[in-house]
């Protein structure tokens, strides 16, 4: 039986900032649908007022998370390595479900698969701008162009519209497929309880890739 070793892999703002921006995306989503009277929940005037507060959390969030990334180094993780992309693409259409090894390690400072970096690259470099652009543009249409900040007129409000709803059907695509993702862990709440408690169990020989290790749980 292989050995297991506890890593701390998450940080405390980390799971601060997944959590917070999970929930903020459903609240988005569901007063989102309500506006386009999809569902009725809030009712249409409250939905249009709790989704334009919920957005501004989520772009103060943003803002932080960035910060965060950047000092901290953390960005690196994203920086996406083709090396093992096709195998972990057959790892998750076929070799997972035949039972075999998994084709990269995870440890404190390579958490994200080859797949995981360059799908979490183009959520931060495509879906989140296109959302928040949109979103800002919609939101102050009328200001802006009342002011000739910048010239928006010639830009239909319906393709803005249109856009930001494509954005967010983008952005609920990815969350369901991330929500799948996490059961293909060793069990399927493995990866959730890791993202709750900043531990998680790996295989001994993945643990001694790790810096940060259980009796050195200080946080940066």
């Amino acid at each position: 039986m292989t050995a297991m070793q506890k890593v701390y892999i998450y940080k405390q703002f980390e799971r601060f900032w997944h959590w917070t921006q999970a929930i903020l995306i459903l609240f988005l989503a569901m007063t989102g649908f309500e506006v386009h009277d999809s569902i009725h929940l809030f009712g249409y005037e409250n939905a249009v007022v709790y989704h334009r507060i919920a957005a501004w959390m989520l772009l103060g969030l943003i803002v932080f998370s960035v910060f965060w990334h950047i000092t901290t180094g953390e960005w690196r993780q994203y920086i996406p390595s083709f090396s093992k992309l096709s195998a972990q693409i057959h790892y998750y259409t076929f070799g997972m479900f035949k039972g075999e090894p998994h084709p990269t390690h995870k440890t404190a400072r390579n958490k994200l698969n080859p797949l995981q970096a360059v799908t979490y690259l183009g959520f931060k470099l495509v879906m989140a701008p296109l959302i928040v652009v949109t979103g800002m543009v919609y939101m102050f249409y009328r200001t802006i162009d009342a002011n000739d900040m910048v010239v928006v007129s010639e830009i239909p409000l319906e393709w803005i519209a249109w856009l930001h709803t494509f954005g967010a059907y983008l952005l609920l695509m990815f969350v369901i497929i991330h929500v799948y993702m996490t059961t293909t862990g060793s069990t399927p709440l493995t990866n959730i309880k890791a993202m709750l408690t900043g531990y998680e169990e790996l295989e001994d020989t993945e643990a001694s890739h790790s810096v940060i290790k259980k009796e050195d749980p200080h946080e940066a």
